[in-house]
């Protein structure tokens, strides 16, 4: 049983159960994974908890989700959300079951995918200065590149005021910031925001060599660690 911590936003979540079901090789409704939701839309916001002191935390609110999905029956945690992965010690302090990092897997990929040249993050303003994704690139061997000022205001722009408002994505926007990051020498571009990752998936971004999608990622190693195959279209 897979607990999902949602919410964060509510339309990733979405996508990732869409993305999940698709990445599972089942002929039956029995083949799927069993999945225990937790839809928290009203959480905090995660980059306003990291940058602003005086916002609301909303660490204590994952981590108590995360011990009602345990309580529920859940055996393995899952949360679709990269900026929240700054609070995952608090979710793991949390509970006796394991939380598998969207990070980790992501940053694993993307290093292996670019090779010697640096991987660019597109994430929230939160997540970079949090370094959730840079550290991990490290980790895993590689650089990261993190974008400048202008190109961040753009990334945000796409994430809080298209995607999170239920607005479309302007993808002449999107296309020019993966252009920046590539021309300025990134070997691939992260998509480390799942808001990021609707928009790769509505807009049939799926298979570009230039994205690592860090939603596709957690969906892959999700039906690994469930104990399902994946369909050839993930593997």
């Amino acid at each position: 049983m897979v607990g999902v911590l949602g919410g964060l936003g509510p339309a990733a979540t979405a996508v990732f159960l869409d993305v999940l079901i698709r990445a599972t090789s089942a002929g039956s409704d029995q083949e799927h994974l069993d999945l225990l939701v937790s839809q928290h839309s009203t959480t905090p916001d995660r980059t306003a908890g990291i940058l602003d002191p005086d916002a609301a935390d909303p660490g204590p609110v994952i981590a108590r989700d995360a011990r009602m999905l345990e309580r529920a029956g859940a055996s393995l945690l899952v949360l679709p959300c990269n900026t929240a992965h700054h609070y995952a010690l608090q979710v793991e302090s949390a509970v006796t079951i394991p939380l598998l990092s969207i990070v980790k897997t992501t940053a694993e990929v993307a290093v292996a995918t670019a090779g010697d040249a640096p991987v660019a993050v597109f994430a929230t303003e939160g997540n970079i200065h949090a370094r959730v994704y840079q550290d991990e690139i490290e980790r895993a061997g590689g650089t990261p590149w993190t974008p400048d000022q202008a190109l961040q205001d753009d990334v945000s722009r796409l994430i809080y005021e298209q995607v999170k408002a239920g607005k479309p994505v302007d993808l002449t926007l999107f296309e020019s910031c993966l252009d920046r990051a590539l021309a300025q020498g990134a070997g691939t571009v992260v998509l480390g925001c799942t808001e990021l990752s609707v928009a790769y998936d509505q807009h049939d971004y799926r298979g570009d060599p230039r994205l690592v999608d860090s939603l596709t990622e957690l969906a892959r190693i999700t039906v690994r660690e469930g104990g399902k195959e994946l369909t050839p279209a993930f593997r």
